[in-house]
């Protein structure tokens, strides 16, 4: 789905034919801002959102057990990026979005804290950059990230 931020049109009978017929360049009384539409794309608001909610200390990860699997795998492919967007799902109209984050916080973190924090970096993020108004963002707390867990995990590794 893509968002399209529709404008008044710009009396386009009266400029194509002017411009037809090589007057020069096209008086009309409509400012620039308000001739055109721009649309967004749902993946530019996944992004977004997805770098916001980054950027909050206490979160450790986005998505759920299995996206973070793949998304692990993904990573350690060369040549492979990773997914910002991860863990994030929008519905985006007109002019409004909607937004679902989920989270892996660390352990001892405020759960509340870092999900208020989230909703307002991300709500802050997506509105001001791409004009949209944020409805909602609901946050899922998938999991906990354990101290140690990470060098558990890489010792696990081994091929036999």
């Amino acid at each position: 789905m893509t968002a399209t931020q529709e404008t008044a049109p710009a009396q386009r009978g009266a400029a194509s034919s002017a411009a037809g017929q090589g007057a020069g360049p096209v008086q009309v009384d409509e400012p620039a801002r308000t001739r055109g539409r721009t649309s967004i794309a749902d993946i530019v608001v996944v992004k977004i959102a997805g770098m916001a909610a980054r950027e909050i200390p206490g979160v450790h990860d986005m998505g759920g057990g299995l996206s973070r699997t793949l998304g692990a795998v993904r990573d350690r492919v060369p040549g492979g990026r990773p997914n910002v967007g991860r863990g994030v799902k929008v519905e985006v109209g007109e002019r409004q979005a909607a937004i679902d984050v989920e989270l892996v916080v660390e352990y001892g973190v405020p759960v509340p804290d870092v999900a208020r924090d989230v909703r307002e970096n991300v709500i802050s993020a997506v509105e001001r950059i791409t004009g949209l108004g944020v409805v909602e963002v609901n946050i899922a707390v998938t999991d906990v990230h354990l101290p140690g867990e990470d060098e558990a995990a890489a010792g696990d590794t081994r091929v036999e």
